[in-house]
């Protein structure tokens, strides 16, 4: 039970700090902070995803590449040009890693305002930060796994991010609804959205990018994410800005 906790904290505390900081904050900058509270967002996504951590910058460049040239050939992750989920992540960890390294040539449109912190990212990318997280979460089922079945899900631990990614950049492209039609083939994967805090409202984020709200079309779409952001935003730790409102049209 202890290591089923762990897994589950984990991969609700890293998928928070993915989409709240990462997605809505650094790649589509939808509400503000102060410095000093994007500096903390970048302690918190380290501590809660560890080995898997993603830079604000890196992740923020990319995904906006990614609403740029949708499952076109520019797209840093399509469905349509690789054979399954793990060669698109492959294709995507190269790519991801050539913008944060900046061993690539990338538009300023692409890396207008994404927010950096350099010497932190150094430190949280690296691989001594990596392996330490391993060690510990390692240490974590030796000390607590009760069952062999519960080593399965230490790659989990290890790997969570890339999966996070995985679920919507390939099945939230090939799997789901739609309510809008868009250019790309986003789509909707989950009805109620209790796996990815709002992340698997895919289509709806192709059609309305600058919106925090992700769900909000069908009765049944509640974003779980944006409801922290509303209270965060009344409690005025954050900023939201205003955009325009999007009616119910089904």
């Amino acid at each position: 039970m202890t290591i089923l906790i762990f897994i589950i904290v984990l991969w609700y505390s890293g998928l928070f700090f993915q989409t709240f900081f990462l997605h809505r904050y650094a790649a589509h900058q939808t509400f503000k902070m102060s410095p000093l509270r994007e500096k903390i967002c970048f302690i918190l996504t380290w501590i809660t995803q560890g080995s898997n951590y993603l830079s604000a910058y890196g992740y923020g460049v990319m995904h906006r590449m990614h609403h740029a040239y949708a499952d076109t050939e520019n797209d840093p992750h399509s469905p349509k040009y690789d054979p399954n989920p793990l060669a698109m992540m492959w294709r995507t960890k190269n790519i991801y890693t050539q913008i944060n390294n900046k061993e690539i040539l990338v538009d300023e449109k692409f890396t207008k305002n994404v927010p950096q912190w350099e010497a932190f990212d150094k430190f949280a990318s690296s691989w001594t930060s990596r392996i330490i997280w391993g060690v510990l979460y390692t240490l974590f089922f030796v000390k607590f796994a009760t069952e062999w079945w519960q080593w399965l899900f230490l790659p989990v631990a290890f790997l969570m991010a890339p999966i996070h990614g995985m679920i919507i950049n390939w099945f939230a492209h090939v799997y789901g609804y739609t309510n809008f039609k868009v250019s790309d083939t986003s789509k909707n994967l989950l009805p109620f959205d209790f796996l990815m805090l709002g992340e698997s409202y895919h289509n709806n984020h192709h059609r309305y990018g600058g919106r925090a709200n992700f769900g909000g079309v069908r009765w049944h779409e509640i974003d779980p994410t944006y409801q922290i952001i509303k209270l965060l935003d009344k409690l005025n730790l954050i900023q939201l800005k205003p955009v325009e409102t999007v009616k119910r049209e089904l």
